[in-house]
């Protein structure tokens, strides 16, 4: 049974409507979706997800936004980078510091979490670590997808100078995932690379 590892965007969670979407579109071709909810900080992040991919070895992962620049980071592993933000550090100094609430139900019940000081400097210091060590076996393994109305984030020159124009695409749509751009253009990619 193929397994795909889903990692959300920021103030997300594992709950989100489009894991529930892939999970029922590819529950038929017998794919398992997981998709952990991701530390909020970054440090216990990206460890937190190194031993994920170490322990279950998933067959493709699929990421966006702060999700996809974490997986940026995993390397070795088939992946597809959605709306890629390279940039959290600067995204969270412009909007602000101080309590933000998550968007979806997180496993261990919170409903908020804090953005200070300490979490922009770790994104900062993480962010340093995008593109590092990128072999020519690493760039076919990433694919980007991003959408041509993204008004909240443009990693897309990041992106193509590290890993080319080969494995782009531009979709049309917007930062966050709606149905149509996972049934239209998600799920075909995840279909083709699992060989489904």
């Amino acid at each position: 049974m193929p397994l795909l590892l889903y990692l959300h965007g920021f103030a997300s969670s594992g709950a989100s409507g489009t894991v529930t979407s892939m999970r029922n579109a590819l529950f038929e071709h017998g794919v398992q979706v997981t998709a952990p909810d991701i530390p909020v900080m970054p440090a216990e992040a990206i460890t937190f997800l190194r031993q994920t991919v170490e322990e279950l070895q998933p067959d493709l992962i699929v990421a966006t936004s702060m999700g996809a620049m974490y997986a940026e980071q995993l390397r070795g592993h088939l992946r597809i980078l959605v709306n890629p933000s390279f940039c959290m550090a600067r995204l969270l100094t412009f909007g602000g510091l101080g309590r933000k609430p998550f968007r979806n139900p997180r496993a261990d019940g919170s409903k908020d979490f804090k953005v200070d000081k300490d979490m922009i400097e770790q994104f900062r210091q993480l962010e340093k670590h995008c593109f590092e060590g990128i072999t020519p076996a690493d760039k076919e393994l990433v694919y980007g997808l991003f959408g041509k109305n993204d008004k909240r984030v443009n990693c897309q020159p990041q992106f193509k100078k590290a890993y080319g124009s080969e494995h782009f695409a531009l979709f049309d749509g917007e930062h966050y995932l709606n149905d149509s751009v996972l049934h239209h253009t998600v799920l075909p990619l995840v279909k083709q690379l699992l060989k489904l």
